[in-house]
């Protein structure tokens, strides 16, 4: 199971710890790790952003070793390419600040 936690992962690795399957249990969440950046930055800094949560998932599906290589490279270049837009930007890439979930229920 990958939890990303977004308050530190001791608390949930102390609140799991003496459970069974413990070691199937890998948590992400705030490591301190950052600056004044942008919003989605602070969760690349602390690995909590889909980028690194996909990399994970793939990394523990068996079935999806296979594509895993492929598809590491794939989100390490993406963060690259992350990197470079903040920093001569200022801000979040338009694809990451204008996304919306396409399966929200609306009002009608």
């Amino acid at each position: 199971m990958i939890f990303a936690f977004h308050g530190y992962p001791t608390l949930i690795h102390r609140l799991t710890y003496r459970r069974k399957n413990h070691d199937n249990l890998h948590v992400h969440g705030y490591k301190e790790e950052g600056t004044i950046t942008t919003p989605f930055d602070m969760t690349v800094l602390n690995e909590l952003d889909r980028f690194h949560l996909a990399g994970d998932a793939v990394d523990r599906i068996p079935r999806l070793q296979k594509i895993s290589a492929h598809f590491q490279q794939h989100l390490r270049n993406k963060l690259f390419e992350h990197k470079q837009y903040i920093y001569a930007n200022g801000d979040d890439m338009p694809d990451i600040k204008n996304w919306k979930w396409p399966y929200a229920v609306t009002g009608d």
